[in-house]
């Protein structure tokens, strides 16, 4: 275009513009963001590096390291449960080799857990490291107890009838018996290393809070777990550390270094008496190193009749069984507490013609006997097989039904015709157990005989103070506990002369309400029952003898001293109140007919206040001689705990 000069764009040369504040501004916002930008992408990187690292080291040092313990654990754990299992099937050489096998897997554990050392200064994992070592430790502890127990027991394996051959094997079961138990007093001293090392585990174990572990995870499993655990550990050890006593004397009782003679009492558990039974038969065996002998056995009756001169019958024997106003021998335990019913029976037993000194007695009832005869089998006795097999007649074992038939018999001239058939089934039983394989049935009983123990069908009462130390901690002396809490005992005596408690069912309702003021109110129901016909009870007619008929029940009721009786129902004579045992006792009186029923209804208050949320320690305990006593625990209308109290029981009650 004419009058225009050309003006090229791509010039170099510099074009002169007027200065703008606003442009300048934001180009040095550009600047700065581009330089933000970039530093920021060296720190992301750095962090990103760190991070990494962090992650690696989280790998390295947590993750892989958690990952090895877990599985070294639960191979440990896989172990371990080898290892009862062998103890279970009673091989104490593979319990041994299980045992070794155990301590290298929890050796490799231990290994694996170090390797987790960091954990210990990290807040929270911290807690679950530090308790895991405390458990391995703990681990370690009671192989340490374990590997002491199959050391003492192996040598003895073909005498207690366990699998392994053991270090007496030759010659006779009397022979073995014999070199075992002079043997045993070497070897019982090492009970207090086992006690030591399960000293030393429960304080491990003791360092480890269940609360720590959330109930969410597994279901709660892992904190019910740890709780367990403690238990299991602090009852282990008291058990041990009470029971040593008699461990260490058991050689000397079982006449290590001088024969022993004691006297076994028969308590018929379906003629229940306060410590188990009525008093019908008895046996007085010799044991030298182990070696026992049957001396004697005989019905009751006659070391009754060996004694003149018997002093007047108590109050309870006057006012239930009038007929009889003196008192006899087989009526000498009314005391709930069995040793207190011994001291009794033996000022009586001293003026008896018949009197043999002995050093303790030891009770049993009809429950060990079949319990025995479980395992060793049928049993001869005069020309006639007893067994365990049920019998329609009782819907019991026949030999409870054939025991109970002839123990019905009160006519004296009828007894005097007929052998006791009680004491010859004691002794025959006694031989049978003692002549016999020790590998075939020394085992199996024992473990019986232990759990007859348990649930007081076995009772002892001896002259060694040291061994009566040792049984009573393992409850095994029938005597009324102290407890701090609720305490209940049911106790009863069948004044009926029949043998009822072979018919009767019964179960016990116990309900607690706690007040606004902390006051507990709580009501007892006991309900009777017996569904079976009556027998005929004319003792003169043949083959008809008494053993279900109205069961006269005397019946007392021990709870916490100070608890005041606010109503009663069911006792056909006054209740009376008074105190016992350092116990308040409710007693009375009623009879439960054949196909009839009964109930017992008592309402009190405890002699102590609780907060809301507070613990109540509760102890139930069992009647010697009861065996399928049904009992159900409600708190404020709800069930807390239903169980069959074949064992003294303690519970805890959140109120």
């Amino acid at each position: 275009m004419d009058g225009f000069e050309k003006i090229e764009l791509s010039s170099d040369l510099p074009v002169k513009t007027t200065p703008n504040p606003e442009a300048k501004s934001q180009t040095s916002r550009l600047e700065l963001k581009s330089r933000f930008l970039k530093l920021g992408k060296v720190k992301n990187k750095k962090v990103g590096i760190g991070l990494l690292v962090v992650f690696m080291l989280f790998i390295v040092l947590i993750i892989i390291p958690g990952f090895l313990t877990y599985l070294s654990a639960k191979k440990t754990y896989a172990q371990v449960n080898a290892t009862v299992d062998a103890l279970k099937k009673q091989d104490i050489e593979a319990t041994g080799k299980e045992l070794k096998k155990t301590r290298e897997a929890l050796k490799d554990t231990q290994k694996k857990l170090n390797l987790l050392m960091v954990m210990r200064f990290i807040p929270g994992p911290n807690i679950y490291y530090n308790d895991a070592r405390h458990m391995v430790n703990a681990g370690f502890y009671g192989l340490d107890a374990a590997d002491v127990f199959v050391e003492s027991v192996e040598p003895y394996a073909d005498v207690l009838g366990l699998k392994g051959q053991g270090s007496f094997v030759g010659g006779s079961a009397e022979q073995r018996i014999e070199t075992a138990v002079q043997t045993m007093g070497k070897v019982t001293p090492r009970i207090d290393d086992i006690a030591k090392s399960l000293k030393l585990a429960q304080k491990e174990i003791d360092h480890v809070n269940p609360n720590d572990y959330p109930a969410f995870i597994a279901g709660g499993k892992v904190r019910n777990g740890m709780t367990t655990m403690r238990t299991l550990a602090t009852d282990g050890t008291k058990f041990i550390e009470d029971a040593s006593p008699f461990i260490k004397v058991l050689p000397q009782l079982l006449g290590e270094k001088e024969e022993k003679k004691y006297f076994v009492l028969f308590q018929n558990d379906k003629e229940l008496r306060p410590t188990g039974g009525f008093l019908t038969a008895y046996a007085i065996f010799r044991i030298n190193k182990g070696v026992i002998k049957v001396d004697s056995s005989e019905d009751i009756y006659v070391l009754d009749n060996s004694i003149s001169g018997k002093e007047k019958a108590p109050e309870p024997i006057l006012k239930y069984l009038p007929k009889v106003p003196v008192l006899n021998l087989r009526d000498s335990n009314l005391s709930p507490d069995f040793q207190e019913s011994m001291k009794e029976f033996r000022d009586l037993y001293g003026e008896a013609d018949k009197y043999v000194d002995v050093d303790g007695i030891i009770a049993i009832d009809t429950h060990a006997l079949v319990a025995a005869m479980e395992i060793l089998g049928d049993v001869q006795v005069n020309g006639q097989t007893y067994t365990t097999k049920i019998d329609e007649r009782c819907d019991c074992p026949q030999v409870i039904y054939e025991l109970e038939e002839f123990a019905g018999i009160r006519v004296q001239y009828i007894r005097s015709d007929r052998k006791s058939i009680i004491g010859d089934l004691m002794l025959a039983i006694m031989n049978k157990a003692f002549q016999s394989s020790p590998k075939q049935y020394w085992g199996p009983l024992m473990q019986a005989m232990f759990s007859e123990i348990g649930q007081k069908h076995i009772l002892f009462s001896l002259e060694n103070k040291d061994a009566m130390e040792g049984l009573s901690a393992v409850n095994a002396t029938g005597q009324i506990r102290d407890f701090e809490g609720d305490y209940f005992h049911l106790n009863e005596a069948n004044f009926g002369g029949a043998k009822s408690n072979l018919f009767v069912d019964q179960s016990v309702l116990q309900e607690y309400t706690v007040g606004g003021n902390g006051v507990i109110t709580k009501k007892v129901t006991v309900n009777y029952r017996n569904p079976h016909k009556p027998s005929n009870c004319n003792l003169e007619a043949e083959n008809s003898l008494c053993l279900n008929a109205p069961w006269r029940n005397w019946f007392r009721v021990y709870v916490p001293k100070g608890a005041k009786l606010k109503d009663s129902s069911g006792s056909e004579v006054k209740m009376t109140t008074y105190e016992e045992f350092g116990k308040t006792v409710f007693e009375g009186f009623l009879t439960v007919r054949p196909l009839g029923i009964g109930k017992l209804t008592l309402e009190y208050t405890l002699p102590f206040k609780v907060e809301k949320g507070s613990p109540l320690p509760v102890m139930i305990q069992k009647q010697p001689g009861t065996a399928e006593d049904e009992y159900t625990i409600k708190l404020n209308g709800k069930q807390k705990q239903k169980f069959i109290l074949d064992q003294d029981k303690e519970i805890e009650l959140s109120l």
